[in-house]
Order: structure tokens, then sequence, then C-alpha cells
């Protein structure tokens, strides 16, 4: 290796973000503290990287020394930032893991409200996908298996709330009578 290039490191994702098709920041995690260390700084870089990025139909951008994957559906944009060295097939592989791991989370309803509905699980899937900024996983069945998530799980509905109700309204009459 020559003196000029970097020593090779596991610490392989600099942040991952979602946006709106606004610009607003639903989803961050920015693992490299000396990259941009306040909150105004990290907005100031996802205004940056999404006015050059919203109407361009690329996959990739290099901005400020990162290299950016990027992907959209609908009214969301997904964001992995590398730095500039980075190998641009990895961080693809972890944006493509994110993505179609929300897609089955999300029921393919990619969009701001089914994701904002579905937070925990959202980052849920980033934690399993990079720790520290260390790429940990980019097969999305892995993922989904180890956030123990199941496409037939459902939520709950008026029906079971109703019955809950009861259930309880039950129970406080028998409390009573007793």
């Amino acid at each position: 290796m020559d003196a000029a290039s970097p020593e090779p490191s596991l610490y392989t994702v600099k942040a991952v973000f979602i946006l709106d098709n606004d610009g607003n920041r639903l989803l961050s995690k920015y693992y490299d503290p000396e990259l941009y260390p306040s909150i105004k700084e990290q907005r100031n870089f996802e205004s940056n990287i999404f006015n050059k990025t919203h109407k361009a139909d690329n996959e990739i951008a290099f901005l400020e020394g990162l290299t950016i994957v990027y992907k959209s559906s609908i009214d969301l944009f997904f964001y992995v930032a590398g730095s500039a060295q980075e190998n641009e097939l990895m961080l693809m592989s972890v944006l493509s893991c994110l993505f179609d791991s929300l897609t089955h989370i999300l029921r393919k309803n990619v969009e701001r409200k089914c994701l904002l509905e579905n937070m925990e699980g959202a980052f849920l899937v980033v934690d399993e996908i990079i720790d520290g900024g260390v790429i940990l996983e980019s097969d999305h069945q892995q993922v989904l298996q180890k956030v123990n998530y199941r496409a037939d799980d459902n939520p709950l509905t008026e029906q079971s709330v109703t019955q809950v109700l009861q259930s309880a309204k039950d129970q406080i009459k028998w409390s009573i009578l007793k």
C-alpha cells in the first residue's frame, strides 16, 4: 500500500438517513461523531444532499468528501453515506437491504405515512444492518428474521380493542360484585 491511501477499516458507513419528498428528516443515524457533530450541521448536510439528488436520476453522489448512495420511493428518499474511498457496491448492498427490509415491514407501502406509523421497526432494521458504522448484515431475509418480523402478524384491529375493553369491563364488574 502506498502512503497516500488510508488504512482499511470496518467502519464503512458514516450515516444512514431517510428524508421525505420535502427534504425533512424522518430517520437518521450518524456513526462518525466528528463528521457532523451537531444536529444543525447534520440537517444542513441532509439539505445539501437532498437538493443535489431529489431531481436526479442517479444512484450515487459525491458531496463534502463522502460517497452517498440513494434511492427514492413514492415520497421517501433513502441515503447511505460512506467515506470517499468506500466501495460503492458495499454501500449499495446496505441501501438495498434497508429498502427491501422496510418494504417487507411496511407491506409494500413504502411511503411517509406508513414509515412514521412503523418507526420502531425501521430503527430496528437499521440497527440490525449497521452497528456503529460497521455493516453487520446485507441480506434482508436475515434482517427480518433477526427482528422477528412476520408479514402475517396482524396489528390490533378495532374489533380486538373492543374485545379487550369489554374484557376489562367484565373483570371490573366481577370484582365489584364480589
